[in-house]
């Protein structure tokens, strides 16, 4: 693959740079400001030629589910932040016309401050880390910070603060990610591979008693539901003497039944030999399909729960998984299914997996991963955070995603290119000010379209008519 003076379209072949130094990376990055200067990720200005927002949205939700468009929509409209958080496809666009130093990492693709979370690994620790990965493809590392950034912008507008609060908080949210950046450069491998946000750590580490307070509440509430099972009786019913997914609101009929199993079938596939023993071990019990979150609205979601021969309940997460929206111009993944494509990137940003963690096909063409569902997940509540709440939050976001990126091991690069002074934060912070401003522009056309029918939109799932799994073929598994 080739790529363009801004280094774009390079793809995984350049993500890791063995056998340079500590020394001579940081010296390459500093001579990367020579190519890109830091003051020059401070403005953005709409491109003459930029695409209608509404037309680029139109072509990202191409293949998806027609029938849960105007729910989507709906969802979107509910705020600007909302309408950001589905806008993914619009500022990948728009990011590729900013300046960029052409170094790729292991992007996250849809970088915000609701896709960071406290959940438990594997080994029952709570660490703080970024939780969703549809979107991720190696990327110039810019984009991610530029996007996060924004995103703290635009909910601090939300939550009623001034336009320089909300950027002092975003240019902290930068900060963090530099200062944790140049850490990181000075570790070695190894220390860089296993470093990671436990949330014990962070509340060591908390002087105000009032943010520590609450989130060690939040993380123990969270403890005791999983403990006594409340998710457990939350998504299940008994039916007779067998135990089923709920249908409510939020878990659609047993559509597309046999498409979500033929997913589950041959996933098992892609677990190593250990995960399949342990997978054994819990059989089958029921399948639904749901309505997914802002961000996978369309796509084909279901629940899988399987239970021990002591009925001790599995649920996993089935989850289409599309092309990532920076491919049009980050270059194609390596993967050619989309489903290997989010699970590989995971696996490289986030410090503590998912032994259930595997990707699939069926004969229709739609890729798919699947993962367990979190036995806790603690998510922000950002728009109950005052200015204070969020700085501390924007800090925590932006030394998570640069702990991601360093797992590309370019930590060094990126702080000898952001250097020790404020220029950087103070340039991005400015982009992040003014791309909040396109944003609610964007948000606007949104609205003027739905009000003059060119949308349709609406915002209650229980309106969306269930479909037929007829509408979606399936046919035999591709082994």
């Amino acid at each position: 693959m080739t790529n363009d003076s801004n280094g774009r379209g390079m793809g995984e072949e350049h993500l890791f740079t063995p056998g340079i130094t500590r020394d001579q990376a940081i010296n390459f990055g500093k001579a990367l400001r020579n190519k890109t200067d830091r003051l020059s990720h401070a403005r953005w200005s709409a491109p003459k030629d930029r695409l209608d927002p509404v037309d680029v949205l139109t072509a990202a939700n191409e293949g998806l589910l027609s029938y849960l468009l105007p729910l989507r929509y709906g969802r979107m409209l509910r705020s600007p932040l909302d309408f950001f958080r589905g806008a993914a496809a619009i500022m990948a666009a728009d990011l590729a016309t900013t300046p960029d130093t052409g170094l790729h990492v292991q992007s996250c693709g849809d970088c915000h401050l609701l896709n960071f979370g406290i959940y438990r690994t594997q080994e029952r620790k709570t660490v703080f880390d970024l939780v969703d990965f549809d979107e991720t493809l190696p990327a110039p590392w810019e984009w991610d910070i530029k996007r996060l950034a924004t995103s703290f912008v635009i909910a601090s507008l939300q939550n009623k603060m001034n336009r320089q609060t909300a950027k002092i908080i975003a240019r902290e949210c930068i900060s963090s990610y530099r200062v944790h950046m140049a850490a990181f450069a000075e570790m070695d491998p190894l220390q860089i591979w296993y470093s990671c946000f436990s949330v014990k750590k962070i509340l060591q580490m908390t002087k105000d008693h009032e943010i520590r307070n609450r989130v060690a509440r939040r993380v123990r509430k969270a403890i005791t539901k999983s403990l006594i099972g409340e998710d457990f009786h939350r998504l299940t019913e008994m039916k007779g003497d067998k135990i089923q997914l709920r249908n409510d609101t939020t878990l659609m009929q047993h559509d597309y039944r046999k498409l979500i199993e033929a997913v589950c079938e041959s996933y098992v596939d892609t677990l190593t030999y250990e995960e399949r023993i342990l997978f054994d071990q819990f059989k089958f019990r029921d399948i639904a399909a749901k309505i997914g979150g802002l961000g996978s609205i369309g796509t084909i979601n279901g629940i899988s729960l399987r239970m021990s021969a002591n009925d001790d309940p599995l649920f996993l997460q089935v989850r289409e998984a599309r092309p990532s929206v920076l491919e049009p111009y980050a270059g194609k993944s390596r993967y050619t299914n989309n489903g290997q494509r989010v699970v590989a990137g995971q696996k490289l940003m986030q410090a503590a997996g998912d032994v259930f963690l595997g990707w699939t096909e069926i004969a229709n063409g739609r890729h798919f991963y699947i993962r367990q569902m979190r036995d806790i997940r603690v998510e922000p509540n950002v728009e109950t955070f005052n200015a204070r709440l969020m700085t501390r939050y924007a800090s925590l976001c932006g030394g998570a995603l640069a702990r991601a990126h360093a797992r590309n091991f370019k930590s060094a690069i990126i702080s000898g290119y952001l250097g020790s002074c404020c220029k950087f934060e103070d340039s991005v912070s400015q982009f992040a000010v003014e791309y909040a401003a396109q944003n609610q522009k964007d948000f606007e056309v949104l609205q003027a379209a739905v009000k003059n029918g060119r949308v349709a939109a609406h915002a209650n799932s229980a309106s969306t008519r269930v479909q037929k799994a007829e509408t979606v073929p399936v046919a035999t598994v591709n082994q």
